[in-house]
Parts: C-alpha cells; structure tokens; sequence
C-alpha cells in the first residue's frame, strides 16, 4: 500500500468530515478510498471504459396498460442472456415496481434498460451500473 498526500482547504475538509460522520466512516482514508473508487468508475463509464458491468434497472409502470406486463416479460425473456434476476412489488392499485439484475456488456445493458424505460406506461426508470 502506498501513502499519498494530499492538500485540501478547510471548506472541503469540513464538507469530507461532514459526509464521513453522516455515513459512519471510521477514518478519511475509508472515506476517501469510496471517494477514489466512485471517481474511477464514473470516469471509466463516461470515457466507455467499462466493458462488462452488473446493472440495477428499477421502473414501475401502469399495470393496467394493455399488454404492457406481457410486453415487458417478452423482452426479458428475448434478453436472458443480460437478465440475472428481477422482483416484483405491487405498489397501489395501478402501479408496480419492477427491480432487475443485469450482467453482460455495459452498452448491451445500457442499450436493454433504455428500452425498456422506453416503453408506453413505464413512468420512472433508473438504471445504476457497476464494474465486474
């Protein structure tokens, strides 16, 4: 392991400090190391550095749309190969979450969650990708 140094005003200092007692770091180091990882990964994924990725697509929809449920399983099932696993949660009446897993090339994954965001009812999707 290698020691760094690094200079930081006391604004920045006092914002880090703030973060680490909100989210229970036991030093800066451990702060500052998820601080560097985050940084890394979100550089390789605008600089389309990350090959492969595991992702987390979460969307609800309108469960009453017609033929949506059945659309939305199609594509699944037309993807098995990216999807790893999903949940389903019955939020109200109308509305459900869907939570799924995905493995495979970051741009197939990317490419497999915008459709599926895309799709008529869908109303909110988010998809987080993480380096494999």
């Amino acid at each position: 392991m290698q020691r760094i140094t690094i200079t930081i005003d006391d604004d920045l200092m006092a914002e880090l400090d703030r973060m680490i007692e909100a989210r229970g770091y036991q030093n800066r180091s451990e702060a500052l190391r998820d601080l560097a990882r985050a940084g890394l990964q979100q550089a390789s994924l605008e600089e389309g550095r990350m090959e492969s990725c595991v992702g987390v697509l979460s969307y609800t929809y309108d469960h009453h749309a017609r033929d949506l449920a059945r659309r939305l399983t199609n594509t699944f099932h037309d993807h098995h190969d990216l999807s790893v696993a999903s949940m389903h949660v019955h939020l109200d009446q109308q509305r459900c979450l869907e939570v799924s897993v995905l493995k495979g090339k970051t741009d197939e994954v990317r490419h497999f969650a915008d459709h599926v965001r895309a799709e008529r009812h869908v109303t909110h999707g988010s998809l987080a990708l993480l380096p494999l």
